[in-house]
């Protein structure tokens, strides 16, 4: 019996999660609605939508990548969830700084608040694109 596919995370795993999150990460970055919304947001609000995204992460993962079967590979579906979620920030972040609305040294706080918010859409990005080609 082969081995699934879905057992590995390679370059092109990784290269399809970050173009995935570009995909939405660019036009949701260029907007200033976004900008001012994470400056604005409680912190509660900003743990909430991390929470969202990870749990429709794990969910989309679970159903598409994985079929639904995760027995005997689930240190893999967790590894491919975070892999997703942090390839999708730096891939934010990247294009954030591009734009000059990235102020990590001068205002983290912000910063990482326009993270959070730009990452959950961009993340689902991510995983579905990484799906495509799934089993």
């Amino acid at each position: 019996m082969p081995i699934a596919r879905n057992w590995y995370f390679n370059l092109e795993d990784a290269s399809q999660i970050a173009i995935g999150s570009f995909a939405l990460a660019v036009p949701i970055s260029f907007s200033e609605e976004a900008w001012r919304l994470s400056e604005t947001l409680p912190m509660f609000n900003l743990i909430v939508i991390f929470v969202i995204s990870m749990g429709f992460l794990a969910l989309f993962t679970y159903g598409s990548v994985f079929q639904s079967n995760i027995k005997n590979r689930y240190p893999v579906f967790l590894f491919r969830i975070i892999a997703a979620y942090f390839i999708a920030v730096l891939v934010v972040a990247l294009v954030l700084w591009s734009l000059d609305k990235f102020p990590l040294l001068s205002e983290p706080a912000i910063a990482i608040k326009r993270l959070i918010v730009i990452a959950m859409p961009a993340s689902m990005g991510a995983i579905i694109v990484d799906a495509l080609d799934k089993e």
